[in-house]
């Protein structure tokens, strides 16, 4: 796999002994959307203005797009939109874009030109005359994005795009990086959003504390927990208890419309092919089948069984002074 990001090491330390990172090692591939997560205080956002050279590295060593972190030539093909971004309240959406253009070493045309087209890709080109004072905070994160590409990077950097989004307006950022992603550019996404992320990235990484806890594909984190799962009306048979775990519902089951009472089973096969069997002999003896899937661990529940300290369930307390 050809690698846009290729991390090794990173370890931050503020003033004061603050560990914000602790030896992380994060590979993206070219072309691909990728999520970094983890909650607050583990050290996304360093990891992020490392990688921008908005902070300098206590140690670190890898590349982005094939030069060592901060090579210059390489950053202007690299979009960025940081979490907590400001723009000149007095300039128009498109004299913010330009204006970015301006500072990437773009021509007035070229920079006019890809204004225009990232307005259009935002969907803010109805918008654009008018200042920035007056938009709301998703039309300013639209602009953030379209300034993240107006010098055509084949690199966009994304913390937190969706942070004042409403629904429909997450749905259509959405729709904005998988766009990103058919035009061949790589999204290093870093976000809360689960839900968003988990429609949208190939591979992700879950940092902790300062440390990656995890990382790649959700189908390869997950596959530990993969099930087959059977849920019919009423009273399990006797000889459920021999193929694997049976509990009753009290309240409707996952991914389905189970009433409190039925009765689930959970197979020791991770394949749909292992219940068939199963679901004829419940079909001969007249039961009513309400749900039968292959399923599997969220990205939620991922997540969370990395953050939570397992004796306790609670979240892990931040490592000593974790970075944001």
């Amino acid at each position: 796999m050809s690698l846009a990001v290729d991390l090794h090491d990173v370890a931050k330390t503020y003033r004061g002994g603050v560990r914000a990172l602790r030896g992380v090692s994060v590979q993206v591939g070219a072309g691909e959307i990728f999520g970094l997560l983890g909650p607050n205080g583990a050290g996304k956002s360093t990891l992020v203005k490392i990688m921008m050279t908005v902070a300098h590295a206590t140690r670190a060593s890898g590349t982005v797009l094939g030069e060592s972190i901060g090579h210059k030539q390489t950053l202007a093909k690299v979009g960025y939109l940081p979490e907590h971004h400001r723009f000149p309240s007095y300039l128009t959406g498109r004299q913010v874009i330009e204006f970015f253009g301006a500072l990437a070493g773009m021509e007035r045309a070229a920079r006019r030109k890809s204004a225009a087209r990232a307005l259009e890709l935002v969907r803010m080109e109805d918008w654009a005359s008018r200042r920035m004072a007056t938009y709301s905070k998703g039309m300013q994160q639209r602009i953030g994005i379209a300034v993240a590409m107006v010098n055509d990077p084949q690199l966009i950097v994304l913390d937190e795009p969706t942070d004042g989004v409403d629904p429909v307006g997450r749905a259509e950022i959405r729709d904005m990086l998988l766009q990103m992603k058919s035009e061949g550019r790589t999204v290093f996404l870093n976000s809360h959003l689960l839900s968003e992320v988990e429609q949208v990235c190939d591979r992700v990484a879950i940092m902790v504390q300062g440390q990656v806890a995890s990382q790649g594909t959700i189908h390869e984190l997950t596959a530990a927990s993969r099930r087959f799962e059977i849920v019919i009306e009423g009273e399990p048979p006797e000889w459920w208890a021999e193929l694997g775990r049976v509990r009753r519902e009290r309240a409707p089951g996952q991914a389905t419309d189970a009433a409190p009472g039925a009765s689930r089973l959970v197979l020791l096969q991770t394949e749909a092919t292992g219940g068939q069997g199963v679901i004829d002999r419940l079909r001969s003896e007249q039961r009513v089948i309400l749900f039968a899937a292959t399923v599997r661990e969220s990205l939620e529940d991922l997540f969370l069984r990395a953050v939570n300290d397992p004796l306790t369930g609670q979240a892990r307390a931040p490592g000593a002074g974790g970075g944001k």
